[in-house]
């Protein structure tokens, strides 16, 4: 986007204790990008997304930018890197040599930190969540029972797993780097790692966990990670961690906060001010979409297709029709309910992480 065109209005869906949440609220922080946050309930059902774009995805977070709506944290991000270009910091700054590790910086976020990290934070979250409803909502979100004890007995193992990985990242700044990659500014890369590290210490100690369960239990302040995190064992990511919290509290907010129970909906006003483009914006790709392949997967412009995630939620697809795809995203038509939606809107979805099939049965 040029510096001296009218920014579109950008808005986040999300709650104060998702870690993928805070993840994108970096982000914006960071690039320095004027945004509405829009709290939702940690668990279904999300009335004000499906009231507004019939929107049926159960994750969160989602972005709005636009009339185009971003879900999954992989695509948000190289949206807002994408849309607002001139002007704004870049998520994925040169190194002093004038290098540039965004494809490495990408995987290092989608492959390690958004997952196998993920998962041994949420390793540690206290029993005393699971045992609420939320619990139960993410069991069905998982496909499998939780059981509390079990996933209490664990704790330790996971504390092992999250040494194992703060021992795999300690040379990495111990060698005096003040970025991750030697970057000049702190890129996405520098983001993911924070927020991954940052949750799993609240978190662990029941820091957030009230709001994380809608308050079906109360906050702990215990020690959580504190045995494996901290200045003596790992100097280094402890430096760069403290460094980091530091960087992000001197950066001014440009956060407007709006709360569920508010009955002020700029946000929808702005967005259905807002002229989409006739046709639906792609994030850009070294090379077209493989037109045979799609074709052979019975991916083409017009199809009814489901979209979901290849790792949890994978019961609750989301249904619409194919507009456009890449070799990195998909957007789509979301499918009609049962009542029109507030404002129109296209869906998009990464493709790394999700998969896409024409629907065949009557749903829709």
């Amino acid at each position: 986007m040029s510096s001296t065109a009218v920014p579109p209005p950008v808005v986040l869906f999300g709650y104060d204790s998702s870690p993928f949440t805070q993840k994108v609220r970096l982000a914006l922080k960071i690039k320095q990008i004027p945004y509405t946050f829009v709290i939702v309930p940690s668990m279904m059902p999300r009335p004000v997304l499906r009231q507004s774009f019939n929107l049926t995805y159960r994750k969160i977070p989602v972005l709005v930018i636009g009339r185009e709506v971003y879900c999954d944290t992989s695509l948000i991000l190289e949206a807002l890197e994408h849309e607002f270009r001139d002007g704004y910091p870049s998520l994925y700054p040169k190194t002093a040599d004038g290098q540039n590790y965004r494809p490495i910086i990408r995987g290092f976020a989608s492959f390690w930190t958004d997952r196998p990290l993920f998962r041994v934070a949420t390793g540690l979250i206290p029993s005393s969540v699971w045992r609420t409803h939320f619990g139960a909502d993410r069991a069905e979100l998982i496909g499998h029972k939780l059981d509390p004890d079990k996933l209490e007995a664990k704790v330790p193992r996971n504390l092992s797993n999250l040494d194992l990985h703060l021992s795999i990242l300690e040379p990495q700044f111990q060698s005096g780097n003040t970025w991750l990659f030697s970057t000049k500014t702190p890129s996405l890369a520098d983001i993911s790692l924070f927020y991954q590290l940052d949750w799993a210490c609240d978190i662990s100690a029941g820091r957030g966990i009230a709001n994380l369960t809608g308050g079906g239990t109360m906050d702990t302040d215990t020690e959580g990670a504190l045995p494996v995190f901290n200045q003596s064992r790992y100097p280094a990511v402890y430096r760069w961690f403290l460094h980091m919290r530091k960087f992000l509290a001197e950066l001014p907010t440009t956060e407007t906060r709006h709360e569920m129970d508010s009955s002020d909906n700029e946000w929808l006003t702005q967005i259905r001010m807002h002229k989409a483009p006739t046709y639906a914006p792609l994030v850009p790709t070294p090379v077209q979409a493989h037109e045979e392949l799609d074709t052979k997967n019975g991916l083409l412009p017009g199809t009814r297709v489901s979209v979901a995630p290849d790792d949890t939620g994978r019961d609750n697809p989301t249904f619409g029709i194919l507009i456009v795809l890449s070799p990195e995203e998909i957007v789509i038509e979301p499918q009609a309910l049962d009542s029109k939606p507030l404002v129109d809107v296209r869906l998009h979805f990464p493709r790394t992480g999700f998969v896409v099939q024409p629907q065949r049965s009557s749903r829709l």
